[in-house]
């Protein structure tokens, strides 16, 4: 069996990566490699717009609002949102023998310890729907920090774990190593550049450990990923290394060598260095012998953080020819770089147009593996395993993909058709959200054929495609676990 590296960015636009935009005013050489000798995806999407919930579908291999979050995000404080017990990528690759590791942004929950006088909280009586710690973060007055949290990586199916809870502008700061604090958050901050937009680099005031450095994250984890490569060429398993940055989401804390270098600012600077990291592991795969027997994975969370008055200063298109932001329900939002490489395995140089969830991840190892227990199909996971061998160019009975806005805006899109459940744009590009006047269409839809920008809204000319598309989803929303086959 192959190794994995799967590295995973945070709010890396699809037209940061140069091979993807050749307009870009980043170079992301490293990035390029991949695609010049793997498969690179055009068509490739998140579940949603923002963290938590794209991450949870990258694991599960199943759409966040089956999950008990159905919108938004969670906290450093947070509690686990896998549910105990349920398969992931991670615990599927055990039974063929993986070595499982996750190094980076968890951002999925930890079940921290309360103390003693608040484990109240959680009983059923004063907890009705078991929602606390999911829909509103914990209260860190209460957490015991001295125990280590009862689940998270280490229980959904990872063998070793290196994690920061959170987003790097959400505390608490600190790393947790297999589940356990590496230093008590003794310290505190009072933030960093409020009120600047959510841009730059700005963080949220909020405990640390008192050694905390945020400059050091991104080259802390690209070590500490790279130390787990050395060590487990040394085993005659195979790894699976969840990879999973934490920038260029903000803060945007690009450290000596790349601060100052890019024509982008320093989002640009934090895009040089993430793609430096990658050209990192690349190198110790290199190194080691191990890249011939190593399926490298490249993709990102959802789409960039870049409103429309960064474009206009940089002359930098994030996101590419495409409409929106992250958050949106808009392809900005959504649609993502998705590069995969296996030489020998997966043609050099290769180009798909497929339609593509990052939640294929799991049905994608099921048919690597050869597992094709019940245990671990969902109701969202399709492979693209024939892709990557050449075998096929779409994707076996995949109906449609769907994505969720950080406001809770449905898309679902089948073909070249693609229907927004409501008019706005569903997240943080203005407006977010449009009451529909009398006789206005009440949602949005696109034929991103010949018009990928999304500027001709087609709804009130096309209500045969509308009510398809409305149906459709219906049908996706009430689909059971492996038992959704058009």
């Amino acid at each position: 069996m192959p190794n994995i590296v799967y590295i995973l960015a945070d709010d890396l636009g699809y037209g940061d990566v140069s091979v993807n935009n050749p307009q870009s005013k980043i170079n992301t050489p490293n990035i390029d490699r991949l695609a010049q000798e793997g498969m690179r995806f055009t068509d490739a999407h998140t579940t949603s717009s923002v963290c938590t919930p794209s991450r949870y579908s990258i694991l599960t291999g199943r759409y966040p609002w089956r999950s008990r979050l159905q919108v938004g995000v969670l906290r450093g404080y947070s509690r686990t949102l896998i549910d105990e017990g349920m398969p992931t990528v991670a615990s599927l690759l055990k039974t063929s023998a993986y070595n499982t590791a996750v190094v980076g942004k968890w951002h999925l929950g930890l079940d921290w310890v309360l103390k003693d006088a608040y484990k109240d909280s959680l009983s059923a009586a004063y907890n009705k729907y078991n929602l606390y710690g999911i829909l509103n973060e914990m209260d860190p007055a209460q957490i015991d920090f001295t125990k280590a949290p009862t689940h998270g990586p280490r229980t959904e199916g990872f063998d070793y774990s290196f994690i920061l809870p959170a987003s790097l502008d959400m505390p608490p700061y600190c790393y947790l190593e297999n589940d356990k604090l590496t230093e008590l958050p003794t310290g505190y901050t009072k933030g960093n550049k409020p009120g600047t937009d959510y841009t730059g680099p700005f963080w949220r005031e909020g405990l640390m450990t008192p050694s905390f450095d945020f400059y050091d994250v991104l080259p802390y984890f690209t070590r500490k990923a790279n130390d787990y490569i050395i060590k487990r060429s040394k085993t005659a398993n195979p790894f699976f290394l969840y990879f999973a940055m934490p920038a260029p989401h903000t803060p945007w804390v690009a450290t000596k060598g790349y601060a100052g270098t890019s024509k982008v600012g320093e989002y640009g600077d934090y895009v040089l260095e993430v793609d430096a990291a990658v050209g990192k592991v690349l190198r110790t795969l290199d190194s080691l012998g191990l890249s011939k027997n190593t399926i490298v994975v490249f993709a990102s969370d959802n789409g960039p953080y870049w409103r429309e008055n960064y474009v206009k200063m940089y002359d930098h298109k994030a996101a590419g020819e495409f409409r929106g932001m992250k958050g949106d329900a808009f392809e900005g939002g959504h649609r993502v770089p998705l590069i995969f490489r296996y030489p020998g395995k997966i043609k050099a140089g290769t180009v798909s147009n497929a339609t593509t969830t990052l939640a294929n991840l799991m049905a994608t190892c099921a048919e690597l593996t050869g597992n094709h227990s019940a245990v671990f199909e969902t109701e969202d996971s399709y492979s693209i395993f024939k892709i990557l061998t050449g075998k096929s160019t779409t994707i076996d009975d995949q109906p449609a993909i769907v994505n969720i806005s950080s406001k809770g805006t449905f898309d679902i899109r089948k073909g070249g058709w693609k229907l927004i459940t409501k008019l706005g744009s569903g997240g943080f590009t203005v407006p977010s959200e449009v009451t529909p006047k009398a006789g206005e269409p009440i949602g949005q839809l696109y034929n991103l054929e010949n018009d990928i920008h999304e500027d001709h809204n087609l709804y009130d000319q096309y209500p045969e495609k509308v009510k398809e598309l409305t149906e459709l989803l219906e049908k996706i929303k009430k689909a059971e676990k492996g038992q959704f086959k058009l």
